[in-house]
């Protein structure tokens, strides 16, 4: 039994934060009901697939029911309105002022179902100049200072390989939603929970931030201890055209490796500003790296206490036997799935489950 058996959630969600969000909750145990347009889901479409579906399908959608209703219909709108009565959850992820045209506002809900939590995903919330406004995780990175940052050493931003803003709002999203559901415990009413992805993004920048958090200069990456300015946070090219990494900023894995290396007279330059006053040690550490390919590298470094990884391609991260130690990548019936992140010690082992086929 998993911590949310018991727990009845209604998704009308589609593509990533919302199916993220409800995954989560059916890998725990949770009665997921997918509402889906009569021609589904096109994350469904989604290339690759593997044993009839989708990859990327199966592993936000799998554990759930899935029902097709055209909630245009007065027979689509009746079947909705007897999923929610008795619903602990519903999550939605159109556009600010489309469920309450289609009848399903918060107001009309709650009124039949009190208890209902109800959270609505979208790019910049519910209200305010913004909420109308569309825009995938590429233009929310970007409207929320996180693409700036984004770059190489030319200062020119690229296309971020991780949907950040989508994940961030799926994982801002459950926390509320539990939140929720822990003060219906107290109140015996649920509440409206509004995520944005905008807003969801945001708290991630404290760190690199600082300045303009206060009203100061925008960070500049090739500045930032976190973002390139710092010889021991940063990626250095092989000799085999490849890349590792050094990936901690702590002085005493940098004398471990100058040690190693034989150069200890450039520790101080670790200890110094991020930035210009670096580039010397990052100058040297980049002629380093470029001795041996990254294999060698990864051999060399076994031995050293030192925060090193080399730069993997997904093919070669999701083959590395910790992976298998850990139980996070799961074969079953010819299809592979991404294990839930979090384990708990006194639930049975996680069993993966295909994604719903859609009923008609």
């Amino acid at each position: 039994m998993g911590k949310l058996t018991g727990i009845k959630v209604i998704d009308l969600s589609l593509f990533l934060p919302g199916p993220m969000l409800t995954m989560m909750m059916a890998d725990h145990g949770a009665e997921v009901i997918k509402v889906e347009p009569p021609t589904g889901d096109p994350a469904r479409q989604m290339e690759p697939t593997e044993s009839g579906q989708s990859v990327w399908f199966r592993n936000l959608n799998r554990g759930k029911r899935a029902l097709a209703l055209d909630l245009k219909s007065d027979n689509g709108r009746k079947h909705l309105w007897e999923l929610l009565a008795d619903a602990d959850v519903m999550i939605e992820g159109f556009r600010p002022g489309v469920m309450e045209r289609l009848g399903f506002g918060y107001d009309a809900v709650s009124a039949k179902n009190p208890r209902i939590v109800y959270c609505s995903i979208s790019a910049f919330g519910q209200k305010g100049e913004m909420a109308l406004h569309p825009a995938h995780d590429l233009a929310v990175q970007a409207l929320s200072g996180f693409l700036s940052v984004n770059d190489g050493e030319d200062g020119v931003p690229v296309v971020p390989g991780a949907p950040s803003a989508d994940m961030a709002a799926g994982l801002n999203g459950l926390s509320a939603v539990l939140m929720a559901l822990i003060g219906r415990d107290r109140t015996g009413r649920g509440d409206y929970v509004d995520i944005a992805m905008f807003d969801s993004m945001l708290p991630w920048c404290a760190h690199i931030a600082g300045d303009a958090i206060r009203g100061g200069d925008a960070p500049v990456s090739q500045a930032q201890r976190s973002l390139g300015g710092a010889a021991f946070y940063n990626v250095y090219k092989t000799l085999d055209d490849k890349f590792v990494v050094l990936g901690a900023r702590e002085v005493k894995f940098a004398n471990n490796l100058l040690t190693a290396l034989d150069c200890l007279d450039l520790l101080p330059l670790a200890e110094k500003e991020a930035g210009e006053l670096q580039q010397p040690l990052i100058q040297y550490l980049r002629g380093t790296f470029l001795t041996k390919t990254r294999d060698d590298w990864v051999e060399w470094f076994a031995d050293k206490d030192v925060a090193f990884a080399p730069v993997l391609n997904f093919a070669e991260a999701l083959d590395q036997g910790f992976l298998l130690e850990r139980g996070l990548l799961i074969e079953s019936d010819g299809s592979h799935q991404i294990a839930p992140s979090f384990q708990f010690r006194s639930e049975e082992n996680w069993q993966p489950s295909d994604a719903p086929e859609l009923q008609k």
